[in-house]
């Protein structure tokens, strides 16, 4: 008896059934790295607050609780981290100075931007790190908006007699500077209202320009 002919090419079966597939329970792992970066988001406010951008990030992994592996996995350079502490801090100061721009006081809108920004430095030592150039991109851009809006405001209060000429954000900013490291390096809680009194009294106009004509009188 002739054996039946065998197909050249067998049948192909399907054993996907056979080999059971291994679970990968994609929702516990989203939810662990969520957790991770929270982690170390809270971490780096704390350590960049109490020692600025100088802090070193094994510090804020291990604060964190997690390896620097796991750090670099959420934010790849340090400004990263940087900015996404602070971005927010910098976009508020922007909102800040917009609205006392508009403001129908802008004199009194000047006074309360200096004062907020003196007291925040003396809590947190990475609002000058972030004013004075440290961050990624974003930051950057909020610093431009920051100082647009500044600008915007000093004019508005020139206008109205009480910020001498020649002074823009790039002037007030770079007195702010000194202004702010000497608030974080005394501990008087007193000091950033005197600071700010001493630095605002030197934005006012001298006596003789106060006596000159507005310009186009």
């Amino acid at each position: 008896m002739v054996p039946p002919l065998q197909s050249e090419h067998p049948p192909r079966f399907d054993d996907t059934e056979r080999a059971p597939r291994l679970s990968t329970p994609d929702r516990p792992l989203r939810a662990d790295a969520r957790r991770n970066r929270e982690r170390v988001l809270d971490a780096a406010r704390e350590a960049f607050a109490e020692a600025g951008f100088g802090v070193p990030l094994d510090v804020i992994a291990a604060r964190a609780g997690v390896g620097p592996g796991t750090v670099y996995r959420h934010f790849p350079t340090k400004e990263a981290l940087f900015e996404a502490v602070t971005l927010a801090r910098v976009e508020d100061l922007v909102e800040v100075a917009r609205a006392g721009a508009d403001s129908t006081d802008p004199s009194g809108a000047l006074d309360a931007f200096l004062a907020r920004l003196a007291y925040e430095a003396a809590a947190k030592r990475d609002l000058p790190d972030a004013l004075g150039g440290v961050g990624a991109e974003a930051v950057a851009l909020a610093r431009t908006e920051l100082y647009k809006a500044l600008d915007l405001l000093l004019a508005r209060a020139r206008a109205a007699g009480a910020v001498r000429v020649g002074i823009g954000a790039s002037e007030l900013l770079a007195l702010i500077k000194g202004l702010l490291q000497a608030v974080q390096e005394s501990s008087d809680p007193d000091l950033p209202a005197r600071l700010v009194a001493v630095v605002r009294d030197g934005l006012r106009p001298p006596r003789d320009e106060e006596a000159r004509p507005p310009r186009g009188s």
